[in-house]
């Protein structure tokens, strides 16, 4: 896949980037390397290769689904300047 320097200057402009002339035509140099190496990857052979969800084998260690913190509403609540129907009341700051 070749882009453009209309390519180019059209995907600054959806990105809201300015981009000069010369900018456009580094920026294109920089696409056709990109595409070169997935085109590169792309040609690899992969069959047989099991898809990996991370580059090294690591397992996520799991913990037990428990609660494990203590109800503190209480606490909370008596300590709180108002407080009616278990909501914190706090001043009106936008009128």
């Amino acid at each position: 896949m070749s882009l453009t320097l209309d390519d180019v200057k059209r995907v600054a402009m959806l990105a809201r980037i300015e981009v000069t002339d010369s900018e456009s035509e580094q920026i294109l140099e920089q696409f056709d390397g990109i595409f070169k190496l997935i085109e590169q990857m792309q040609s690899v052979d992969t069959t047989g290769i099991e898809p990996m969800s991370h580059a090294q084998d690591v397992v996520a260690r799991l913990r037990s689904d428990a609660v494990t913190a203590t109800d503190e509403h209480e606490l909370f609540q008596s300590v709180a300047p108002e407080v009616e129907a278990d909501l914190y009341l706090v001043p009106k700051v936008i009128e």
